[in-house]
């Protein structure tokens, strides 16, 4: 029996699987907008549906996916005589899988959970700035308030503002995205660990996959800037 055929829907259905990630990109990025821009609750709750949307399609997508995968596994490892019917199998697997799912699911999703994470961390930036325009602050604690938030914009390997700043998902601190990356690939080669360069922080296994880009920081540096 050949899979040609079947390979190449699989590999079609994986170019719709990256469509579905950017439009979680764009979702997360419009998003940050709207809470930068101090826009409505309700907008910014509108682009978490669209978030869920999209990670209960991408749900859906791997379910299927793995139901044509595991039946083809399955006529190459039984190797029957007839051909059998591919589509009742696909659904059959399909069916199955789908039963299982759960709310849960999609509140696991990679790219909904970091969604959730940035627009936290955006609103505790956008929003100290919102109160200090609007409240009738000392300035002394105003010159404070700054300061600290400028604090939490130096790298700690650098010890310079950063441009690019990633967020380790372990320990929460954040680091320049090159300086931290090299730091990781010299001490590859030396077959060694890399320990957080965060003062006072225990975590001692930084790796490459657990950095994710801080979108939520850089806007608070840019709009800092800009002030």
């Amino acid at each position: 029996i050949s899979f040609n055929s079947v390979d190449s829907s699989l590999s079609s259905l994986k170019n719709c699987q990256s469509y579905i990630n950017t439009g979680m990109d764009i979702a997360t990025h419009v998003a940050l907008d709207l809470v930068e821009s101090f826009n409505d609750v309700e907008d910014v709750n509108s682009m978490e549906s669209v978030m869920l949307e999209y990670a209960a399609m991408d749900r859906e997508l791997n379910h299927y996916m793995r139901a044509v995968e595991e039946t083809v596994n399955q006529i190459k490892r039984e190797k029957p005589e007839n051909i059998p019917d591919l589509k009742y199998l696909v659904k059959e697997k399909f069916t199955a899988l789908e039963s299982k799912n759960s709310d849960s699911d999609l509140q696991r999703n990679e790219k909904y959970m970091y969604f959730k994470d940035q627009l936290k961390e955006m609103r505790k930036q956008f929003c100290r700035q919102s109160d200090n325009d609007n409240e009738a602050i000392e300035q002394i604690d105003e010159d404070l308030a700054v300061t600290q938030s400028q604090m939490n914009f130096i790298c700690p390997i650098t010890q310079m503002e950063m441009k690019r700043p990633v967020r380790n998902k372990v320990c929460g601190h954040t680091y320049e995205e090159d300086a931290i990356l090299k730091i990781i690939q010299t001490r590859k080669q030396q077959k060694k660990k890399v320990r957080c360069p965060k003062i006072g922080c225990s975590h001692a296994d930084v790796k490459g996959s657990d950095l994710v880009p801080d979108e939520a920081l850089k806007r608070a540096i840019d709009s800092q800037k800009k002030q």
